[in-house]
């Protein structure tokens, strides 16, 4: 089975996402890998929902360590985040979001000859669309993310 590093603490994870994704994010804390390491969620933006956030800044983490942060054969792409469970913790010192996140990915390579299969292929008579989605679906790598999230300055 694939295993992914945790990524590095940053002094600065709004810096770092400012940079690498052009996203201005009121962020603060760490990556969410547990409770004492939360995302702090400082601000929403108003065009978001507070878990639209969250999603994004999941997508984010898993986008830097399943392809940013590997070298180039072992990179994944077509990288999707779903939500499959949320719990909420309260003490008087914060709120606290953990979320269950299922992550699915394939190797990047084969994600783009995937692509590339379907873009040329699609509506061909010779074209079996129901092949092509069962070997993209056993070719694809499903992981379970909990991301810890603290938004007491947004509740």
């Amino acid at each position: 089975m694939t295993t992914f590093k945790k990524l590095q603490e940053h002094h600065n994870i709004q810096e770092l996402i400012k940079s690498t994704f052009d996203a201005d994010l009121a962020l603060t804390g760490n990556w969410g890998c547990s409770k004492e390491k939360a995302t702090i969620i400082e601000a929403i933006p108003e065009s978001m929902t507070l878990s639209q956030l969250e999603h994004m800044v999941t997508s984010i983490r898993a986008y830097l360590e399943m392809n940013i942060t590997q070298e180039q054969e072992n990179r994944y792409g077509g990288i999707n985040a779903n939500e499959r469970a949320r719990e909420e913790s309260r003490s008087e010192e914060a709120v606290f979001n953990k979320v269950t996140y299922e992550i699915t990915a394939m190797k990047e390579d084969l994600y783009s000859t995937f692509i590339k299969e379907y873009k040329e292929d699609y509506g061909k008579e010779d074209f079996d669309l129901n092949e092509h989605f069962k070997r993209r679906q056993e070719a694809t790598l499903t992981r379970e993310v909990v991301h810890y999230f603290e938004v007491s300055r947004v509740q």
